[in-house]
């Protein structure tokens, strides 16, 4: 009863301060992640563990299916080269990049403890990204993207951390065999994904004209299209990614307008909720491991916190640049079928890049740490790596979410003068 009462508490503070937040021109995700650190260090307040496999089932399906639902597919199309380059190649990188930063810079940090590390905070979050990016007047291209990358990057981190994971506990890594794996992962979500919008396709042309019926079917079908996917060993994610797109582009022939209303605002407050709950929780974590870190190296993992969300939002900014040059070149000799309307400009490319937060995926792989090796031993350092992966991401969503604003008001303000931004200009 006392963890169902916490649950209410944290759903009555989570509506008042998101109403707060309209009124003082606040991302909201940002004020509610500040109240979860200060309600967590309530003295009285019992610590609330996350459980990571409950973390990725209540909400990972939900908001992944309505992203891909609601992201316009002709955009999405035109962009994927970009996409998959940052969903895909650029975890990879980061994940290299925060491993041979934290190996020479954390005293004990062994290659493969570095690799989880870098891989735990290697892909960004889908719910963060569009959460402190709404309401801001991005272009519809640079929120496909943004959208876009975070839909289908997840299944690359996971891919990622697994592997360190092994390593960490000795078993041997081998390259073709983590590109077969990862190859398996994402193709049999996306097989999963479109056999269940096949038959999601085949009930609500049945039953259409029940609205409560459909909006329900909708809403239980993606925890089990997320569950049958895990249970078979593929990618969870790709598969209810594929489901939203695929059911989105169903119901635009099929569904009367009042049932598009409807669902609309059915799934409007489900998220809603469900967003916000996750940005209080991620608040609440920073107290709770932060009791279970030396007090005397608290303000060190902070420091290496930091320095670590640099690196990766350097990593980031060279990658999406990188980019940029790459798609103009391709246009300029007609490779790869790249249109103008898939090239990037400077206020795409530099929004993009900041637009790079972490969030609850990377905070369930940490706290989803196995505690004890195979032979028994403790896990090295997990408390640390926790830590650290709590501070990033605490980092990215307050600095980067409070700055963000201010970067696009600047932009638009050299667009509308009609003046192309230097970096300087900016910075």
């Amino acid at each position: 009863m006392e963890n169902y009462s916490i649950v209410i508490f944290i759903l009555a503070i989570m509506i008042g301060l998101s109403a707060i937040a309209d009124k003082v021109k606040l991302p909201y995700p940002v004020l509610l992640i500040t109240a979860g650190v200060a309600i967590g260090f309530i003295p009285t307040l019992p610590d609330v563990e996350l459980n990571p496999e409950i973390v990725f089932l209540i909400f990972l399906p939900p908001l992944l299916y309505d992203a891909a639902f609601n992201i316009n597919y002709k955009t999405f199309k035109t962009n994927i080269n970009t996409i998959g380059t940052l969903a895909i190649s650029l975890v990879f990188i980061t994940a290299s990049g925060i491993a041979v930063v934290t190996h020479y810079m954390i005293p004990g940090m062994t290659w493969p403890l570095s690799f989880v590390l870098g891989a735990i905070l290697s892909a960004t979050d889908a719910v963060a990204a569009m959460s402190i990016t709404k309401g801001l007047g991005l272009s519809h291209k640079t929120n496909t993207i943004l959208e876009g990358e975070s839909l289908v990057n997840d299944a690359s981190a996971l891919v990622a951390y697994r592997f360190a994971v092994a390593a960490v506990t000795g078993t041997a890594f081998v390259w073709w065999m983590a590109t077969l794996q990862f190859a398996l992962l994402i193709g049999g979500g996306m097989l999963v994904g479109m056999a269940m919008t096949m038959i999601l396709s085949f009930i609500i042309k049945h039953i259409h004209q029940n609205s409560l019926a459909t909006i329900s079917f909708m809403l239980l079908m993606p925890f089990v299209t997320y569950l049958i996917a895990e249970e078979v060993h593929v990618s969870g994610v790709i598969a209810a990614v594929i489901l939203g797109l695929g059911i989105a582009r169903f119901s635009n022939k099929i569904f009367p307008d009042k049932l598009k209303n409807q669902s609309k605002s059915f799934w409007d407050i489900i998220i809603f909720l469900l967003n916000g709950l996750i940005f209080i929780l991620i608040g609440l974590q920073f107290p709770y491991v932060i009791r279970h870190i030396d007090s005397a190296q608290v303000w060190l993992y902070v420091g290496y916190g930091l320095i670590i969300t640099i690196v990766a939002l350097l990593l980031r900014m060279a990658r999406v640049f990188t980019q940029k040059l790459n798609l103009q070149q391709a246009f300029k000799k007609g490779k790869h079928k790249i249109t103008e309307d898939a090239l990037l400009d400077f206020k795409n490319s530099l929004i993009i890049s900041w637009s790079g937060m972490r969030g609850i995926v990377s905070l369930a792989i940490a706290i989803g740490l196995p505690t004890k090796l195979a032979d028994g031993t403790r896990f090295p350092l997990r408390n640390e790596i926790i830590f650290i992966s709590v501070v990033v991401v605490l980092f990215t969503l307050i600095g980067q979410g409070l700055s963000l604003p201010w970067l696009v008001k600047k932009l638009t303000r050299h667009e509308d003068g009609k003046k192309a931004p230097a970096l300087n200009d900016i910075v």
